[in-house]
């Protein structure tokens, strides 16, 4: 009988524990693909606006080289 009450205690245990790791994991898995519309609807915001966006190269350090900024209308 204290075996049987046992083995429910732990089953009930695992069980919770098992319950409260797929709870995480889909909280997780949906931040994850919300997280990755927002860079896909991001980058194609990008891509549409790239006509007023100007070229830069970083040199090194604090140096910076832009391109097409005398271009500019």
């Amino acid at each position: 009988m204290l075996a049987t009450i046992a083995a429910v205690v732990v089953g009930a245990i695992l069980a919770v524990v098992f319950a409260a790791t797929v709870a995480v994991i889909a909280v997780m898995a949906s931040a994850l693909l919300g997280f990755a519309g927002l860079a896909l609807r991001a980058r194609r915001t990008a891509r549409s606006r790239a006509d007023g966006v100007i070229e830069a190269r970083h040199l090194g350090g604090h140096h910076w080289v832009a391109y097409g900024w005398n271009e500019r209308v």
